[in-house]
């Protein structure tokens, strides 16, 4: 299993690097963007919206309260994806989310 204290820096790495893209919002979406029940919420937010508001604070309760991560992520094909057309230094948002997912990918079940 990840070792979750390597996941929460992980986790404070991505918002360190979303702060720094200038891509953290001071406001949540509407309540109900955040019941999608796409992929990603790709129907009702944008991926970096996604992160912020899904993303990490689910992984978080998670750790918080010991729960089961889990074993398998594909976060960093999916940000790159989303930002090849965007002029943002998403170099260590990448690198962060690389590292999530080899942490989670780690786990053994």
């Amino acid at each position: 299993m990840a070792e979750s204290h390597e996941v929460a820096a992980v986790l404070m790495d991505i918002e360190a690097e979303l702060r720094r893209m200038g891509c953290w919002q001071a406001e949540p979406p509407a309540p109900e963007a955040l019941r999608s029940e796409q992929p990603f919420a790709i129907d009702t937010l944008n991926f970096a919206q996604w992160l912020q508001f899904i993303f990490i604070p689910r992984m978080q309760f998670l750790l918080d309260q010991q729960q089961d991560l889990p074993r398998a992520s594909g976060i960093a094909p999916m940000a790159e994806e989303y930002f090849s057309g965007l002029q943002l230094p998403v170099e260590g948002l990448l690198t962060a989310l690389q590292t999530m997912d080899a942490l989670l990918g780690s786990q053994r079940a």
